[in-house]
C-alpha cells in the first residue's frame, strides 16, 4: 500500500510577509474612557484591529466592561448577535506599553479631561505624540480627539508634523455619526484625504473645520446650553419642558440638559472657561446654574444627579 502523503495547507496559501495590509485594518486608540471605547468600539464594528493603550490592568479591564456594554445594547435591540460581539472583542487589544502600536497605521489620542479639575492635560498629550512618533512609520497617522485643544500645538515638538490631525467624534449624541476633522497648520493633504477616507470606512459622514477652539458643534451646543440654562434661571419653563421643545419641536434626538449630562457638568465648566479664556466673549462664562450643580458635584449621569436625577442603569427617574 503506497504511504500517505500529507502536505501542510499553508504552503498553499500566501505567507504573511507577501500578504498586502489595507490601509487602517489596525488602528490604535490612547486613552479608552468614555470617548476612547466608543471610537475603539465603532472601528472593531467596521471589521478593524483595535489596539487600545491604559496604564493599568485595572483600567484596561474597565475599558473592556465600557466596550462589551456597548456591545450588549445592541444585542438587546437587535442590532448584533452573540456570535458577532465575541468576532468584535477578539478584533480589540488592550495594552499598557506603546511598543504594542508599533503595527498601527493609525493612531488616535483620547485622554480623559482631569476628573478633578477639568483640565486638558494638554502636556500629557503632547507626551504621548512623542511617545508614539517614536514607535510608530513615518506615514502611520497621529491623530487626537480635540475640541478646545488646538492640534498645532500638539504637534509643535514633532519631527513629522505633516501626518498629526484633530478630530471630533460627537461621543455624548447616540448613534451619532458625523467627525469633524480638523488640520493643523502643517497637516499634509494626504494625511486629510487618508483620514476621510477612514471616516468613510466607519460610516460617518464628516465636516473639514478650520483649527479653532470649540469647532462647530462645542460652540453651538455650549452657547445653547448657557441660553437653556438662563431660560430656566428666569422661571420662564421648567427643564423637561425645555427639552422637550427642542426634541419635538426642533426634531432633537436628545434635550440640551439631558446631552449635558451625559457629557459631565464638570467637564463642560472648563470648556466654556477654555473658550472664554480664548475668545473673552461674556457668551461663554459658565451659567450660575451651572456652576452649581459643579460645585454640589452634581456631574450628571456619572453621579446619578445633574439636571435630571438617574438610577443605576443611566435611566432618568421622572
Amino acid at each position: 500500500m503506497a504511504e500517505e502523503m500529507i502536505e501542510a495547507i499553508e504552503r498553499y496559501g500566501l505567507s504573511k510577509r507577501n500578504r498586502k495590509r489595507s490601509l487602517f485594518s489596525r488602528i490604535g486608540v490612547v486613552g479608552c474612557g468614555k470617548e476612547g471605547s466608543v471610537i475603539a468600539t465603532t472601528a472593531a464594528l467596521k471589521g478593524m484591529e483595535v489596539v487600545f493603550f491604559e496604564p493599568s490592568e485595572d483600567r484596561i479591564a474597565n475599558a473592556y466592561a465600557r466596550i462589551e456594554e456597548k456591545l450588549d445594547k445592541k444585542i438587546d435591540n437587535w442590532g448584533l448577535t452573540l456570535n458577532e460581539k465575541k468576532a468584535i472583542l477578539g478584533r480589540i487589544q488592550g495594552t499598557s506599553a506603546f511598543e504594542d502600536f508599533s503595527g498601527c497605521d493609525f493612531v488616535i489620542e483620547a485622554i480623559r479631561y482631569d476628573d478633578h479639575t477639568g483640565e486638558r492635560r494638554v502636556q500629557q498629550r503632547k507626551e504621548v505624540f512623542r511617545k508614539l512618533e517614536s514607535v510608530l512609520s513615518e506615514k502611520a497617522i497621529i491623530a487626537s480627539n480635540v475640541s478646545t485643544v488646538v492640534v498645532t500645538e500638539l504637534a509643535s515638538e514633532m519631527e513629522h508634523q505633516e501626518r498629526c490631525i484633530g478630530l471630533h467624534f460627537l461621543s455624548n449624541i447616540p448613534d451619532s455619526q458625523i467627525i469633524e476633522i480638523v488640520r493643523g497648520l502643517n497637516t499634509s493633504d494626504e494625511t486629510f484625504e487618508k483620514v476621510c477616507l477612514f471616516a468613510r470606512l466607519i460610516n460617518h459622514d464628516f465636516v473639514p473645520v478650520m483649527e479653532s477652539s470649540g469647532l462647530i458643534s462645542i460652540r453651538l451646543f455650549l452657547i445653547q446650553l448657557n441660553e437653556a440654562c438662563s431660560i430656566l434661571m428666569e422661571g420662564i419653563a421648567s427643564v423637561d419642558d425645555i427639552d422637550r421643545v427642542l426634541t419635538v419641536g426642533f426634531g432633537h434626538r436628545q434635550g440640551v440638559f439631558r446631552t449635558a449630562d451625559q457629557m459631565g457638568i464638570e467637564k463642560i465648566v472648563k470648556l466654556l472657561e477654555n473658550l472664554y479664556e480664548e475668545y473673552g466673549h461674556v457668551k461663554y462664562k459658565p451659567s450660575p446654574i451651572l456652576l452649581r450643580l459643579w460645585r454640589a458635584k452634581h456631574f450628571g449621569i456619572s453621579k446619578n444627579k445633574g439636571f435630571y436625577n438617574y438610577d443605576e442603569s443611566g435611566n432618568i427617574i421622572k
